[in-house]
């Protein structure tokens, strides 16, 4: 058994936008031609211009813009707006897949959706959460070291019990967030050379913001993500804003989150 679920934008109560009407609406700026984008969805031409019809009623500014012969014919191309509809449509859908994706890891166990139902509802203090996906877990008997692919690009690793890991039902492919309090974070202009336990990542200084006597830096890991750390101005090095600098990070201080 899998859960499952369809994503659908409503306006005035009615359907507005679903994968089907994305679909026409990319076949028609690809085709330029309402019934060309009809033929290849194998639908009729009459389907289509209801589709596109029902989303002109509901949209705030017409979503098509129709040409009429000329000196290359006529054809239909989508307008800005129509664009910005489908651009966010597919950042909702995302959302709406990994929320799914959490349920699904429950499988048919209600009690362990009951937790990730939970946990969606959960808020934390820590600056920090990385979303990423598990790529190997190590246990030892008592203690497990939880690898992880950061969204965006980039590694992770968790030290947690091996009791947590199994509560938390924890496996290879599970999307989990990586939460660091900013104050467990410090940021360096070198690459430390014994990094057992310890995680390294490299990053670009974004900002410093400092009062009479702390810190806070932002360091720019990839296109999604980056990473907060608060320090006593007398521990800040001689960072600038655009400077290649790492992220320090003991493996034990990483909370694993669903």
């Amino acid at each position: 058994m899998k859960i499952d679920g369809r994503f659908w934008l409503t306006k005035n109560d009615k359907s507005f936008l679903g994968s089907g009407r994305i679909e026409l609406l990319e076949k028609i700026a690809q085709t330029g031609s309402i019934n060309a984008a009809a033929k290849e969805m194998k639908m009729s031409y009459k389907a289509a211009w209801e589709r596109i019809n029902s989303m002109n009623e509901l949209a705030d500014e017409p979503i098509i813009l129709r040409t009429i012969g000329g000196k290359g014919g006529g054809g239909t191309k989508l307008t800005d707006y129509a664009y910005e509809l489908i651009n966010t449509y597919k950042k909702l859908d995302e959302l709406h897949r990994q929320f799914i994706n959490r349920f699904s890891e429950a499988g048919d166990n209600p009690e362990h959706l009951a937790q990730i139902l939970n946990r969606l509802f959960l808020t934390t203090s820590a600056r920090n959460q990385l979303l990423a996906t598990i790529s190997q877990i190590t246990i030892n008997k008592i203690n497990a070291v939880i690898s992880m692919e950061i969204a965006g690009g980039g590694t992770l690793h968790s030290s947690i019990t091996a009791k947590s890991a199994e509560s938390m039902n924890l496996r290879v492919g599970s999307e989990v967030y990586g939460i660091i309090k900013s104050s467990d974070i410090q940021i360096t202009t070198q690459k430390p050379q014994d990094t057992a336990k310890t995680n390294v990542i490299e990053g670009v200084v974004e900002s410093i913001i400092s009062n009479e006597t702390d810190s806070e830096i932002t360091l720019q890991i990839n296109e999604k993500f980056s990473l907060t750390s608060s320090t006593s101005n007398k521990e800040l090095q001689q960072l600038k804003q655009g400077d290649k600098a790492f992220a320090v990070i003991d493996y034990a201080n990483v909370i694993i989150g669903l």
